[in-house]
């Protein structure tokens, strides 16, 4: 995956804006770098964009905070509040800009038991910085420094142009930059033994100041190094726009899909797919209901041959229920829709001293009229009764009761 490193301008606001940038395959080695207006800047589809900041945009500084500030939800809900409150706190003596006006990030993996870094910078500048970027189409997925107090110690950096070049210290103590002249060459004393290392644009300036050589190294190497850090500066209110970022790279990804050539192949499996499912879903549908079918046509075949009187069916079980009651009368044999089993069931399933105050019963329907049942009274005898297979139904102080027939 191609990644994509910018360094923030000093002026983003400035369409004419100049960008550093570096284009990587892998994070250790660079395809092309040069330098370009925002708008030029190359875009890659599948790539990520980290944006660094420069040296002397950052000030760093070391404290320990108090226990109990940094949890597993420091930046989650009230935790990235009240994090901040601290370091303003801790802060605000040290700083010169009002703390409402900067941007707080704190080193990577902080321990509670040791001093933290702290890397500061102005918020207005770093937030037209990525604001820029998103409205050009480039979406900034972290955002590392250009040194920070984990690098090696014991070198000394001079880079930039002729015309504005600057000293970089970093080390375990700290990151330190400074305009690069002859005052402040003589200032920092810097030991004969020490390695000075310059890009070559201020190479010769540096040999002249410092009167010895100096190590040449591209500024390429060190965007390199730089997005190689654990270090990532969105944290506080930046947190939720890399929330935003992480859902407009899978709508992104989404939408690339649906559009890329090179998907092309699996939207057609994807939809062979679908289509695979939907035709057998249907055959299983048309299978369930075929069986289906052939049961109500066997159960009206089975009715029209045991009763041949039924020329047209419409309720197979409730006609055959009824032939089969008919049958019974004609006999003398009694049915479950005779009125003296139905009162015998009632009797059975009904407490003991239940007597109605009236009945009656027509076309194997039973209504006993003067029965109040309790809600729980009524809701045995109901189950009762079903499971003889009949149906019991109160109407006020009526209790209808009738047999149960089941349709297939």
């Amino acid at each position: 995956m191609t990644t994509l490193i910018v360094t923030l301008p000093p002026d983003p606001a400035d369409e004419a804006a100049m960008y550093d940038y570096v284009l990587t395959p892998d994070g250790s080695t660079a395809s092309h770098q040069s330098r370009a207006p925002l708008a030029l800047l190359p875009r890659h589809k599948d790539g990520d964009v980290i944006a660094m900041v420069p040296a002397h945009q950052l000030s760093w500084h070391q404290v320990q905070l108090p226990r109990g500030t940094l949890g597993r939800g420091v930046f989650q809900d009230r935790g990235t509040a009240r994090l901040r409150a601290v370091l303003e706190g801790l802060l605000e003596d040290r700083l010169l800009d009002e703390t409402s006006q900067l941007h707080f990030a704190i080193e990577p993996a902080p321990r509670t038991d040791a001093p933290v870094w702290v890397a500061v910078c102005n918020r207005t500048w770093l937030t037209t910085a990525l604001l820029a970027l998103e409205q050009a189409g480039l979406t900034v997925r972290r955002i590392v420094p250009e040194f920070a107090p984990d690098t090696p110690p014991d070198v000394l950096h001079v880079l930039g142009e002729a015309d504005a070049a600057q000293l970089v210290f970093s080390a375990r103590g700290g990151v330190l930059a400074w305009p690069l002249s002859a005052a402040s060459v003589a200032l920092l004393n810097w030991p004969e033994d020490h390695t000075i290392v310059a890009e070559p644009a201020v190479a010769l300036l540096a040999e002249q100041l410092f009167k010895r050589s100096v190590v040449l190294e591209q500024g390429v190497q060190r965007r390199l190094q730089a997005s190689q850090s654990a270090w990532d500066l969105a944290q506080f209110d930046l947190v939720n726009s890399g929330r935003t970022r992480v859902w407009k790279d899978v709508l992104a990804v989404m939408t690339s899909f649906a559009r890329a050539p090179r998907w092309r192949a699996a939207r057609v499996a994807l939809v062979a797919l679908l289509l695979f499912n939907l035709a057998g879903l249907n055959s299983w549908a048309w299978r369930e209901q075929a069986s289906l079918q052939a049961t109500r046509a066997a159960v009206r075949d089975v009715l029209t041959a045991t009763f041949p009187s039924v020329q047209v069916v419409v309720d197979a079980p409730l006609q055959m229920a009824r032939e089969v009651a008919a049958l019974q009368q004609a006999s003398g044999t009694p049915s479950g829709r005779d009125m003296e089993t139905m009162m015998g069931i009632f009797g059975a399933a009904a407490p003991i001293n239940t007597i109605p105050e009236a009945i009656e019963f027509t076309a194997g329907e039973l209504r006993l009229k003067g029965l109040e049942f309790q809600p729980q009274v009524l809701s045995d005898v109901s189950f009762k009764l079903q499971a003889q297979g009949y149906v019991a139904v109160a109407e006020g102080d009526r209790l209808v009761i009738r047999q149960q027939v089941s349709t297939p």
